[in-house]
């Protein structure tokens, strides 16, 4: 216990006064005490050197005492011990990890992979000499790399949480995005748009069988890194595929591409 303490010291006469009319358990004793117990401080008295001492002592309640508690990491956790598992394939990070969790992450992990391919395939497109949009070829480039960041990323949660990556086999992308309506631009960037609205679908299904599973890191994880850019991708060629109709399949297109390009160099 902290005592923080204040002393006052009177004269002789004041003393012999104070003596006179003052006992340890008297009533004055009780009338200085009593308001002053509520908020920890007592008083004591005594005589220091000839001279009456009034000991005025506060208890510190910031430091208490914690009684009749006994923790015992061992015994709380010997318990658990044969929970970890001793078989050579078997994760020991694996914790409140639920299997349908674990299978839901993996078929992400193809979505995102499969995403990249198409985009890898649109930049290839726009490459040929032919065509010749370079603002396009490098934008499906940089979202092809993109999701192939979130494919990566993924996998190594599924590795933190003592799950097992399981690749599928990925679907071969269209070469060619021509289309005699709309045009290749405008044909692509709407299928780009509909392959985020997509793929924020499937993150939005994972996320709440996360949260039906109790799996609040889990459900943490995709929030974080995933849901925010996202929307993000959606609104940014939501736009650009508004703008491709209104400048149709001829000139417009070049502008555009060039509005890529002069974008790129900015960031």
């Amino acid at each position: 216990m902290l005592l923080a303490s204040t002393s006052f010291s009177f004269s002789l006469s004041q003393r012999t006064q104070l003596l006179s009319s003052l006992s340890l358990r008297g009533p004055i004793h009780d009338a200085v005490n009593a308001p002053n117990i509520a908020c920890g401080r007592r008083f004591s008295y005594g005589n220091l050197g000839g001279r009456l001492a009034i000991q005025a002592s506060k208890e510190d309640h910031s430091i208490q005492s914690i009684q009749n508690v006994i923790f015992e990491p061992f015994e709380e956790v010997k318990k658990n011990l044969h929970v970890i598992s001793t078989e050579p394939q078997a994760s020991l990070a694996r914790q409140h990890y639920n299997e349908r969790c674990e299978a839901a992450l993996n078929e992400q992990i193809n979505v995102e992979y499969s995403i990249s391919y198409v985009y890898h395939a649109m930049h290839a497109y726009f490459d040929r000499d032919n065509i010749a949009l370079r603002g396009l070829a490098k934008f499906f480039k940089d979202s092809s790399e993109e999701e192939r960041q979130h494919a990566e990323k993924l996998m190594k949660y599924q590795n933190i949480r003592g799950g097992r990556v399981k690749l599928q086999s990925l679907l071969m992308p269209l070469s060619n995005y021509d289309h005699t309506e709309k045009g290749d631009a405008l044909n692509a960037m709407e299928l780009a748009l509909s392959l985020e609205k997509l793929n924020n679908e499937k993150l939005l299904n994972l996320h709440k069988l996360a949260s039906k599973n109790n799996d609040t890191q889990f459900t943490d994880f995709i929030e974080g890194e995933f849901l925010a850019d996202q929307v993000e991708s959606i609104k940014k060629i939501s736009e650009y595929v508004a703008q491709l109709r209104r400048v149709g399949k001829g000139h417009g297109v070049w502008h555009f591409d060039q509005m890529l390009i002069n974008e790129a160099a900015a960031q």
